[in-house]
């Protein structure tokens, strides 16, 4: 049915809205499409105006350049052809014609219009001209227009042609050009065209003797005094002399010419940012400075050498290690190689602390550049003895602050060539005037140096440099290896050579180096107590080290310490410093030091190994009582020693869950007649740390009665020390003190003598850790050894007096060494057959001469005194850190250790003795004879009373700490009424038994006659 109205038309009306919603939407949508559209047309309208414009601009460009090629063509050497050779810019063809036309016309061509109305324009368009013709040579110095535009700017830049030209007003003008250039790249552009040549091309190019005057042209231009001078100085250093191999570049008259030219003498006025040359850059720079300058050492003004070391010095230290020696494998033919390589057989040999990285970089070490071969040659020459004596001798004419930057340059190349430290300190200390030098330093610098100033820069470092620093490290070092070789009579003056004027002497005096060693403890100390980061340790990884030297604070801290341990070797072999001058004790609370030192050794005892810098940032207190033990009294370390051991068993108790022990002791049997033999099978691999329980089987087979209170095992460690450490046995031999140390001979080393020292090692430690005394003494040079230190020259006098004196006397040998036919070999002898082994590669054919010899007397003694005895040696300390920890040790030098192993040597204190005696029978302190006894004891002298000491408790020596230590106490024991009998001991338990004298006088005369011959010995 259709509608009757036509209602179709009727507007709807949606009353739930969503109709008219999705209207609106749809016009907002429209509307922004047709904003988006406009915008875009707008946009294309825009840029096709802009493109329009461009190319309207291009082609009138276009047609004025034609226009000007068209006027430059009619008249090339016209105003209006430079002027329409300068607009036209960088066009190869137009600078091209105008340079060979105006080359073939001649000089006047150039200047004709520089005089005139036209002068001023043809000043601005000559200035732009050469900076064309420049930008045209550094894109193709070998092109055919390259030696017209050269010879166009060495007319318009040389101040002589100008003037030549134009009169008293050239010389302005040519400054005015130059001047316009330089501002524009001149020296960046003249490095680019020398780069562009190559080196094959040195001999032959014809643009290089053009080129190359160009570089100093500026020098001979303006004077010293301006401003231009010293930024023409310093873009010659940074552009040009920063070219590899740049003298290999150049033709010999160029090379020539420049070499005489380069403002060497001006280098005060060089002020180059170093940190803006890249890592090629300051190596190239460093080299082509070693073939320039020194030639002219000799005649540079003070200022420019000490401008020069200290521009070196800056490069050298923004350099990383080792940047200087390429990607070649170091050398080891060489004698200073070899020496190095040999240290480090025995550098630090022991087991007991674990070698590994003490600080790991989670940042890569920078890329370093691949140098040539001939860059390498001339960097080597850096270090060689020629080049280090050239620079020392030029100090003795100049002042202070010369010398001061020759001295902080040798320290720079110690830290970036540390392979070649020794050579280089062993060159200067030879053949360099080493003796002048220390003695420089020291008065010239060193002495007015301040701990407290130092100090002061480590803990709030500022930009100041201190300038005492790099002296301070710089003898260090060098009095340090001068000391390798420097024998006791040589340190002294007490030999017959040290008297004789060309003789080697000690180049500090004896009073000088009481000053110089409390300056270095006082400097050691300070670094090794702080700074303290959050956490209380000493944080010296964070600080990058003092201004002025390469080095970190811990690197620092390290070379004053080597230094000053070596002096305070000297010193505990011979005393020459006031009492009490090694120790710190009144800036430090002992008792706190004491306690803070067993914590830290408590915090760091279950960490994994660490290396003695790393206990050093951990721990300050153990750091000071490894590093500078001496600083701290014998007595507080004895102390803290006992205390270490005392916690270790402590704990060891606490985990122990091992079945083999019974009653808390772990029980063998022992043969009387085969002490050493049961005690090497039965307590091999055992725990000597715990209790031992020892049963002796007589020599019928029958156990021996008695409970082991601790006095048999004694009685058993007494005897089983007397056996292994007997030379009969073929283990040790004995000097001429009696002192023993390993036998060197091949039998040694096989492994079941190995075996051997390994368990006597392990016995060792077992006293220590027990705190038994053994009459035992050792070699000062073995001893040295439990340290981790390496045993020198004179330590050799203990072992062989006369390879020693030969070796003296070679040292001070006035004529020429190859007269006595040494070479670098030694002689060894085994089992009578004699054979020759060679010190360093082909030594056998590498003669001793008078600048190796110092290398020779080294490598004789370090084979003697470490090599020969390394696997002995290390075997031993396999052993005896399996007891001992061998941190604990390094609070202790050889002489202490002694004293740690068997006692003091120290006067017997009979009020100490009788204040800690027991007595035991009818005896007690008010017993008739017991008064008697101590009478006569106290009138013995002193070899007496020690005898008396040995007698009853087998060893000598009063004990470390006072006889209040000693275990069990020493006791004296009613031994019967019968005055016949002669006293007798028990050295197992430390008993004297003394019969009840009635007589004084008899007293005496038993006593003696006892103890004088062991009569009544009794190890019951």
């Amino acid at each position: 049915m259709l509608p009757l109205f036509g209602d179709e038309n009727r507007r709807k009306i949606n009353l739930g809205g969503s109709s008219s919603v999705s209207t609106l939407s749809a016009i907002t949508g429209q509307a922004k499409a047709r904003r988006v559209e406009r915008t875009e047309q707008k946009r294309r309208n825009d840029s096709a105006i802009q493109i329009q414009a461009w190319w309207r601009g291009v082609s009138a460009i276009r047609h004025a350049k034609k226009d000007m090629r068209r006027a430059f063509e009619r008249d090339v050497n016209s105003l209006t052809g430079l002027r329409c050779a300068v607009l036209i810019g960088m066009d190869e063809v137009v600078l091209g014609k105008w340079s060979q036309t105006i080359v073939a016309k001649g000089e006047g061509s150039l200047f004709a219009h520089a005089v005139g109305p036209d002068q001023s324009s043809w000043l601005v368009l000559v200035r732009q001209i050469c900076v064309l013709l420049m930008r045209s040579v550094a894109a193709s110095p070998q092109s055919p227009n390259a030696m017209a535009h050269l010879k166009i700017m060495t007319m318009l830049l040389s101040a002589d042609v100008v003037s030549r030209n134009l009169g008293p007003q050239g010389r302005d003008i040519a400054a005015d050009i130059l001047r316009y250039v330089l501002k524009r790249r001149f020296y960046a552009l003249l490095s680019e065209a020398l780069r562009s040549i190559p080196v094959t091309a040195a001999k032959t190019s014809p643009e290089l003797p053009l080129l190359v005057p160009l570089l100093t042209v500026a020098f001979s231009t303006f004077a010293q005094t301006t401003d231009t001078y010293a930024d023409s100085l310093m873009a010659l250093a940074a552009n040009i002399l920063t070219i590899p191999l740049l003298p290999n570049r150049l033709p010999i008259p160029s090379l020539t010419h420049l070499s005489s030219r380069l403002p060497l003498a001006s280098f005060s006025l060089l002020a180059l940012p170093t940190d803006s040359l890249s890592i090629s850059g300051k190596i190239h720079l460093i080299a082509n400075l070693m073939a320039f300058t020194p030639p002219r050492y000799a005649v540079l003004p003070a200022a420019a050498l000490t401008a020069y070391c200290t521009l070196l010095v800056s490069l050298l230290d923004a350099l990383p290690a080792n940047a200087l020696e390429g990607n070649s494998p170091q050398s080891s033919s060489t004698i200073a190689g070899a020496a190095a390589d040999i240290d480090s057989d025995d550098e630090d040999s022991r087991p007991t602390v674990s070698i590994v990285s003490s600080f790991t970089n989670p940042n890569p070490p920078p890329q370093l550049p691949t140098l040539d071969a001939r860059t390498l040659k001339r960097l080597a020459t850096l270090v060689t003895p020629a080049h280090l004596a050239s620079l020392l001798m030029v100090t003795q004419k100049h002042p202070d602050a010369t010398r001061s930057a020759v001295f902080r340059l040798i320290l720079a190349l110690e830290g970036i060539w540390p392979g070649k430290r020794s050579a280089m300190l062993g060159a200067i200390v030879v053949g360099g005037g080493g003796t002048s030098v220390i003695k420089e330093l020291w008065r010239g610098s060193v002495r007015r140096a301040n701990a407290a100033s130092i100090l002061r820069e480590f803990m709030r470092p500022s930009d100041e440099a201190n300038p005492s620093i790099p002296p301070l490290l710089f003898l260090a070092d060098l009095y340090t290896h001068a000391l390798l070789t420097m024998g006791d009579d040589e340190f002294f003056g007490t030999s017959a050579h040290s008297q004789s004027a060309s003789a080697p002497r000690n180049p500090m005096t004896l009073d000088e180096l009481v000053v110089f060693s409390r300056l270095l403890l006082d400097v050691a100390f300070g670094l090794y107590q702080g700074p303290l980061d959050a956490d209380g340790d000493t944080n010296m990884s964070g600080v990058t080290g003092p201004k002025g030297v390469r080095y970190t604070w811990e690197e620092v801290r390290e070379k004053v310490t080597k230094c000053l341990v070596a002096i305070h070797a000297r010193d505990s072999r011979r005393s020459f410093t006031p009492k009490d001058h090694w120790l710190v004790s009144t800036q430090i609370d002992l008792l706190s030091f004491v306690e803070a030192a067993l914590f830290e050794e408590r915090q760091i005892s279950d960490a994994r190994a660490v290396t003695t810098r790393q206990i050093a940032r951990l721990a300050p207190r153990l750091g000071i009582l490894h590093n500078i033990p001496f600083s701290i009294p014998f007595s507080t370390r004895v102390q803290v020693f006992r205390s270490f051991i005392l916690s270790d068993s402590m704990a060891r108790q606490r985990n122990s869950t091992e079945d083999v022990y019974h009653g808390g002791r772990y029980q063998i049997t022992v043969r009387r007649e085969s002490i050493a033999q049961d005690g090497f099978d039965r307590l091999r691999d055992a725990d000597l740390k715990g209790r031992i329980g020892i049963t002796f089987i007589d020599k019928f087979g029958e156990e021996e009665a008695g409970i082991d209170g601790g006095g048999v095992f004694k009685e058993f460690f007494t005897s089983l020390c007397k056996e292994v450490f007997d030379t009969d046995r073929g283990l040790w031999l004995a000097n001429k003190k009696n002192e023993l140390y390993p036998n060197p001979h091949s039998y040694a080393t096989e492994p079941h003598s190995l075996n051997w020292y390994r368990f006597i090692g392990r016995i060792i430690g077992k006293a220590m850790y027990e705190g038994i005394l053994v009459d035992i003494a050792f070699a000062g040079f073995f001893l040295a050894k439990w340290l981790s230190k390496q045993s020198f020259l004179d330590d050799l006098a203990s072992l062989d007096p006369e390879l020693y004196n030969g070796l003296i006397f070679l040292k001070h040998y006035a004529g020429n060494p190859e007269d006595l036919s040494l070479n670098f070999t030694v002689a060894v002898e085994d089992f009578g057959v004699t054979k020759t082994v060679d010190l360093i590669p082909n030594g056998s054919n590498i003669a001793v001469t008078k600048d190796n010899r110092l290398q020779y007397i080294y490598l004789v003694s370090h084979y003697r005194l470490n090599k020969q005895i390394k696997l002995q040696s290390e075997a031993f300390f396999e052993g005896l850190s399996e007891i001992i920890d061998g941190k604990w040790l390094k609070m202790f030098n050889q002489q202490e250790l002694q004293i740690l192993i068997g006692g003091t040597d120290s006067p017997v204190d009979l009020d100490d003795l009788q204040g800690h005696t027991q007595y035991g029978g009818t005896f007690d302190p008010n017993h008739a004879t017991i008064i008697s006894f101590w009478r006569v004891v106290h009138s013995f002298d002193q070899e007496q009373r020690k005898a008396l000491l040995r007698f009853v408790t087998s060893c000598s020596r009063p004990p470390l700490l006072g006889f209040k230590e000693l275990m069990p106490n020493f006791a004296i024991r009613d031994a019967g009424s019968d005055e016949l009998r002669l006293p007798t001991s028990s050295t197992c338990v430390n008993l004297l038994k003394l019969p009840r004298y009635q007589s004084e006088k008899v007293l005496r005369a038993k006593l003696l006659q006892a103890i004088t011959a062991n009569a009544g010995f009794d190890l019951s």
